[in-house]
């Protein structure tokens, strides 16, 4: 993703623009010669920060400084954002109780990262027409087990495999 190119000095084309000062002290409409002419007496150069405005901003700043700022900027806003996954636990009717603390402990490690944690009851051969309220019961093993706060974001429900539930943190 490329960032739009920034005019700056001989190569902003309005006549009119509101200038700003690296202070931030405005300096008002003027022609574009004048605004070049204060960047020039200020040592600077003169960038083009809003283009599309009425008339457009100009301001008076090292371009240096300037794509400084822009690239931390940007960085800061990439830091900010987090991918949400859907992450999968298998579980078994059968499966024992050290191998659903093992799975209920990675399920906490991935709420506690913020990631959603979609659990499936793998169903084979005749356990697939069990009794509804047992499949919930051995499901209720694995939420009891899982030490984070969260909420249930689709409750225990038929799948094709078996009976799938969808938890994420609070």
């Amino acid at each position: 993703m490329s960032t739009p190119r920034v005019r700056i000095n001989h190569f902003i084309k309005a006549p009119q623009l509101r200038v700003i000062t690296a202070d931030g002290e405005n300096l008002g409409v003027i022609s574009l010669e004048q605004a070049f002419r204060e960047a020039q007496t200020r040592g600077c150069d003169l960038i083009e920060i809003s283009p599309n405005a009425t008339p457009p901003v100009a301001k008076i700043m090292d371009y240096g400084k300037f794509q400084y700022d822009e690239k931390k900027k940007q960085k800061t806003a990439k830091a900010g954002t987090h991918n949400a996954t859907l992450k999968n636990i298998q579980v078994k009717i059968g499966t024992g109780d050290h191998d659903l603390e093992l799975k209920a402990k990675k399920a906490s490690e991935w709420l506690k990262e913020g990631h959603r944690v979609k659990i499936d009851l793998f169903l084979v051969g005749r356990s697939k027409y069990m009794d509804m309220n047992f499949l919930k019961e051995r499901m209720d093993r694995v939420f009891k087990l899982i030490t984070i706060d969260y909420k249930v974001a689709s409750a225990p429900q038929k799948s094709l495999k078996g009976l799938t539930a969808i938890i994420e943190k609070k």
